[in-house]
C-alpha cells in the first residue's frame, strides 16, 4: 500500500485506463461514448493514489479543488455530529465521481472515508469545463452521474423518514446490487459488501442491536446471506417486495446512443 499522498510508481495503472476504467463502465449505462472521448476523459485523469481502510479521502471544511473518482474499493460519505455520531449519507463505489461540480464550492460540507483500500484519481476543474466545450455527450453522460446521485440521495432520504427497519435494508442490498451489476461487480448473485453491523447502523439510522435482529430476519426468510463482507441475493424478486424496491430512479440502461441523435 502507498502512502495516500504519494503518486503511485510504475506504469500506469490499467484501472485508470481503457475497458477496466469503471467510469466508462458507468457511462455505458447511459450512453456509447466515442473513441475520441473515452480517451479525452482518461487522459484527463490524474495520477491515482492509494487510502487505507478507515483513512479519509475528503475532510469537511477542506478547500474543494478537484473532483475525486472512486477507480477501486469502497468508500462512504459521512457528517458527524459534535457528540460523535455518525451518519452515512451514501456508498461510494468503483466509477463514482465525488460530486462532479463540488469545485463551485469552496469547502466541503461533509467528509469521505475509504472503508477498505481504496483508490482514486481526479479530475481537474479546467478538464471538466473542457468537457464542457469539446465534448457535449460526455457532458451530457457526466451530468446523468449527478443526476443519478441526486435521486439516490431521495431515496435514502425515504429510507430514513418512512420506511420500516426491514425495508430500509432490503432497500439498499437492493440498490447496491444494481449499481454493483451496473459496474459489472457482481458475480452470480453475490457482490463484494465490506460493512460492519456498526456501519449498517450509521447508514440507516437504527441502532447495532436493531440492525442485527433486521438482518438475521432477511436471512431466516432465505432472501439474503451475509459473510465475510460477501453480499448473496438469494432471492431478488422477494428482497425487492420486501424493501419496496424498483430501480427506476437508477436510471440504468437508458441509451445505447448519444442522446438528440
Amino acid at each position: 500500500m502507498t502512502d495516500a499522498r504519494q503518486g503511485l510508481t510504475g506504469d500506469v495503472d490499467h484501472h485508470a485506463t481503457g475497458a477496466h476504467n469503471p467510469l466508462l463502465r458507468k457511462l455505458s449505462n447511459f450512453t456509447k461514448l466515442t473513441a475520441e472521448e473515452e480517451t479525452a476523459l482518461l487522459s484527463a485523469l490524474d495520477r491515482p493514489v492509494d487510502f487505507a481502510g478507515g483513512e479519509d479521502m475528503v475532510h469537511s471544511g477542506d478547500s474543494t479543488g478537484s473532483v475525486k473518482l472512486l477507480l477501486q474499493g469502497f468508500a462512504c460519505r459521512y457528517k458527524l455530529l459534535p457528540d460523535g455520531r455518525r451518519q452515512i449519507l451514501d456508498f461510494l463505489i468503483p466509477g463514482d465521481l465525488c460530486d462532479l461540480h463540488v469545485f463551485l464550492l469552496d469547502r466541503m460540507d461533509h467528509s469521505i472515508a475509504a472503508l477498505i483500500p481504496s483508490r482514486i484519481s481526479t479530475l481537474s476543474p479546467v478538464n471538466i469545463l473542457r468537457f464542457t466545450d469539446q465534448f457535449p455527450n460526455l457532458t451530457r453522460a457526466l451530468w446523468w452521474t449527478t443526476l443519478v446521485n441526486e435521486a439516490v440521495a431521495r431515496e435514502w432520504v425515504v429510507n430514513l423518514g418512512q420506511r420500516t427497519a426491514h425495508e430500509r435494508m432490503a432497500h439498499l442490498f437492493c440498490e447496491l446490487f444494481y449499481r454493483m451489476r451496473s459496474i459489472d461487480a457482481v458475480r452470480g448473485a453475490s457482490y463484494h459488501l465490506p460493512l460492519t453491523q456498526i456501519a449498517l447502523a450509521d447508514t440507516l439510522g437504527l441502532s447495532s442491536v436493531h440492525v442485527n435482529r433486521t438482518l438475521q430476519d432477511l436471512r431466516r426468510d432465505g432472501l439474503v446471506s451475509f459473510k465475510g463482507g460477501e453480499m448473496t441475493i438469494n432471492n431478488l424478486p422477494g428482497l425487492e417486495k420486501a424493501g419496496s424496491f424498483t430501480p427506476d430512479y437508477l436510471h440504468l440502461q437508458r441509451s445505447k446512443s448519444p442522446p438528440g441523435s
